[in-house]
């Protein structure tokens, strides 16, 4: 199963010309790759099922939000895709963005509720070793580089900025993201790359799964 060029090349005129009249004229391009884009999500829920619990997928619209927006193009200029895993448990979701010149896998913890946030940075704040590890480890690095996301300017309330993971701790999302060619994106193997993607967040998951289903003493918070 492949993206095709013609999905691509959709995206990239619809970027070019974000009208309503446009996108009616051309609807059976976007139904087309609309079909395209629902068939290569089965085929990454499959894929990935093999070697995790999911719980479904989604298929993003492509109409945007414009309510309290002051972009008011009515149409995304990409495809997203998130994939969801299953049991409270298993923590982290899977992302992937189709867009001419930026398609991208990404997941992880992105913007977690205020209690989640504060789990996760007690963890950090108390030891930070195991994180490291994970992000030290050579295919973490090789796929991802680093843990990424927005931070607050200084040590949040109730940490201090001495901390030696103050860095992380800062964090307010957790993520970690792997770019993509427009050439990479149509071709054979990129089903195969996204599921090796995915699997390389894996060891990061289980640990922050394991962090945000129990307390600091190690007592399970889920039934």
């Amino acid at each position: 199963m492949t993206i095709q060029p013609a999905t691509l090349q959709f995206l990239q005129d619809l970027g070019n010309n974000n009208n309503r009249d446009w996108f009616q004229a051309n609807k059976t391009r976007y139904e087309t790759a609309l079909d395209n884009m629902k068939q290569f999500v089965a085929a990454v829920e499959q894929a990935l099922g093999e070697t995790d619990h999911l719980e479904g997928s989604t298929l993003f619209r492509i109409y945007r939000d414009v309510r309290f927006s002051k972009d008011k193009s009515p149409y995304k200029n990409h495809f997203g895709m998130g994939f969801k895993r299953a049991t409270k448990r298993l923590r982290g979701g899977y992302y992937l963005h189709v867009e001419p010149g930026a398609s991208f896998v990404g997941g992880g913890f992105w913007q977690p509720n205020a209690q989640d946030l504060k789990r996760i940075r007690d963890e950090f704040a108390a030891d930070d070793k195991p994180i490291r590890k994970i992000m030290a480890d050579a295919t973490f690095k090789k796929y991802f580089g680093t843990l990424q996301g927005d931070e607050v300017k200084t040590a949040p309330r109730g940490f201090d900025a001495g901390n030696p993971a103050i860095d992380l701790i800062r964090k307010k999302s957790f993520t970690v993201h792997r770019s993509f060619t427009d050439k990479e994106v149509t071709g054979e193997n990129f089903l195969q790359e996204v599921k090796r993607t995915f699997e390389a967040m894996r060891p990061y998951f289980n640990y922050m799964s394991e962090v945000l289903t129990t307390d600091l003493n190690g007592e399970s918070l889920v039934d």
